[in-house]
């Protein structure tokens, strides 16, 4: 399956769980797609929990939801980082309102959650975000991969696999025209 002709950002911030940044990243890009690297925009580059960095290519004020197919959000302690910068809500929440592909794993699922995108929704992710979730109006689902119309989520990295082969085959599936520009 190519993901050729496909955009996805994948979002940044310090303190990502550091399989979750760089597996996705890799894997689609060797599926194909553009990956772009989307952080909050105080820096170049983002140092995951263990200090290892990953360099952005934009900042979220810089980007548009409409020549994006997809958005990523891994976890770690980024997403509450990501909370605080309305930019990266703001993306995850018109990427997701267009219908195109909104995924997150682990405590991704907090930027889904502030961005309005798992109300009335299947999902999951790592257990602790369980009742954000459902305060959101989600429904916790414990499974490896969920995948809810155009959202997507996973529990943690031991999933990132089937998290990974799941975006794919929803991009590949639907048949999104490729994004613009």
């Amino acid at each position: 399956m190519s993901l050729e002709g496909k955009t996805i950002a994948l979002l940044i911030e310090d303190e990502y769980q550091i399989l979750e940044g760089w597996y996705p990243l890799l894997r689609l890009q060797a599926a194909g797609a553009t990956v772009r690297v989307v952080g909050s925009g105080t820096k170049q580059s983002y140092a995951s929990k263990e200090g290892y960095p990953m360099p952005a290519d934009c900042a979220a004020a810089d980007v548009r939801a409409d020549d994006l197919d997809a958005v990523v959000v891994p976890g770690g302690f980024a997403p509450d980082n990501m909370r605080l910068h309305p930019e990266m809500i703001e993306l995850v929440r018109s990427v997701h309102d267009a219908g195109r592909l909104t995924a997150a794993i682990c405590h991704g699922g907090w930027v889904l959650v502030s961005a309005g995108a798992l109300k009335g929704r299947r999902a999951t992710g790592y257990l602790p975000i369980r009742d954000d979730v459902e305060n959101a109006g989600g429904t916790w689902v414990d499974e490896a991969v969920v995948e809810d119309g155009n959202v997507i989520t996973s529990r943690t990295p031991t999933d990132l696999p089937q998290f990974v082969e799941a975006i794919i085959a929803h991009l590949t599936r639907t048949g999104d025209a490729p994004a613009a520009g």
